[in-house]
């Protein structure tokens, strides 16, 4: 076996978005070896052969296959797997640890708080830790979370599995039943191309959220939903409080009004904290604003190859010396994970100077124009 300082990878699931995802960043960057097993395309080793081969198994199954899936990898390890590091990337973190620890191995449960990225790593975004069974890898964990930027918090599976029936099945369950009435009562207003002009930034908000759900794997919302105990309290929970309001706004009497003030906004917003109302608040403008620029119809959308200082400054003084004014400016990545600049131009701004920006970028090298809308398309 390798040592802890360059141990040898293996995927469990190597065909599925986090397994591709997590070959790219050891291989990419941690310089590790990396090998796996899929029914879906990788099945070079046997299971027994990649268990032999490795120190480092991490599971990237599906929610609900998962806990099985694990354990049938400890019959086929047989003891094997004594000495070796066995984590989980899955939603649900009970299941998983539990099936896990019955193994030699040691055990941590890991939940990247994200889909798999287009990025590099995951920094920005948050992971939950669930050491199980540690001592000899601990060292080589700390290395590899803080490879992947994440902002790691620590938890023990079931308090993970508790919280998540909030941050998840809560978030997804409201969302996926505002789809469903909106495929009903929509088309009586015109469908979704007749609301959108009457668009509120909450509601543009919720509807980003609803179509990022539905464009997603349906199984991994249906695993989350059915495969956390905790979810359905939380349900019952939910339409509880959507049953009472609903039951309110029938009785519509200023008794009923004030009743709904109390129970959820008053006593909510006592629980939340007024600090906390008024960053949430804040925050909420600072999106309505970056939704607003997203919005503007003229802008221009530019790729910077070369990711060093001053390659935005380069790219911006091409604009300040034509005396194009900017709008706004915004970074984001394309769905090919291209790191994009994007770029809300005045719309009083002279057209011929603005064709000529866009061109200057690329003939000096800057950069490639990859969308200019409102505008002349870029010679």
């Amino acid at each position: 076996m390798q040592t802890h300082e360059m141990p040898r990878i293996g995927l469990v699931g190597s065909q599925g978005a986090y397994g591709r995802w997590l070959r790219c960043f050891f291989e990419d960057r941690m310089g590790l070896r990396v090998v796996g097993h899929d029914p879906h395309g990788d099945t070079a080793l046997t299971e027994r052969a990649l268990i032999e081969s490795v120190d480092v198994l991490i599971f990237c199954a599906p929610i609900h296959q998962t806990p099985s899936v694990i354990r049938h990898y400890v019959e086929q390890a047989a003891g094997a797997e004594r000495g070796q590091l066995w984590l989980d990337i899955t939603s649900i973190k009970a299941g998983p640890v539990a099936a896990m620890l019955t193994s030699q191995a040691e055990v941590v449960g890991l939940h990247p708080m994200s889909a798999a990225p287009k990025s590099a790593t995951l920094r920005g975004r948050a992971m939950v830790v669930c050491e199980a069974r540690l001592d000899r890898w601990r060292a080589w964990l700390e290395r590899f979370l803080a490879a992947t930027e994440a902002d790691c918090v620590r938890a023990n599976a079931d308090q993970h599995d508790r919280v998540m029936a909030l941050v998840q099945g809560m978030v997804h369950a409201t969302h996926m039943a505002q789809g469903a009435v909106l495929r009903e009562l929509a088309p009586t207003v015109g469908d979704l191309d007749g609301i959108r002009p009457f668009s509120s930034v909450g509601y543009e908000l919720d509807v980003a959220v609803t179509r990022r759900i539905l464009a997603s794997n349906p199984v991994i919302y249906q695993d989350i939903q059915f495969e956390n105990p905790y979810v359905a309290p939380m349900l019952e929970r939910l339409a509880a409080h959507i049953d009472g309001l609903r039951d309110l706004v029938r009785q519509g009497d200023d008794v009923a009004r004030e009743r709904m003030r109390e129970t959820l906004l008053t006593q909510s917003r006592s629980y939340v904290g007024e600090q906390a109302v008024a960053e949430g608040s804040y925050a909420f403008e600072r999106l309505g604003y970056l939704l607003a620029d997203l919005r503007e119809p003229r802008y221009i959308s530019v790729f910077l190859p070369l990711d060093r200082p001053g390659s935005l400054r380069a790219l911006l003084s091409v604009f300040e010396q034509r005396g194009v004014n900017l709008d706004s400016i915004h970074s984001s990545r394309s769905a090919e994970g291209e790191l994009l600049f994007r770029i809300g131009v005045s719309r009083e701004c002279d057209a011929m100077a603005l064709r000529d920006a866009i061109d200057a970028i690329a003939w000096q090298g800057i950069g490639r124009v990859v969308e200019a809308a409102g505008m002349a398309t870029p010679s």
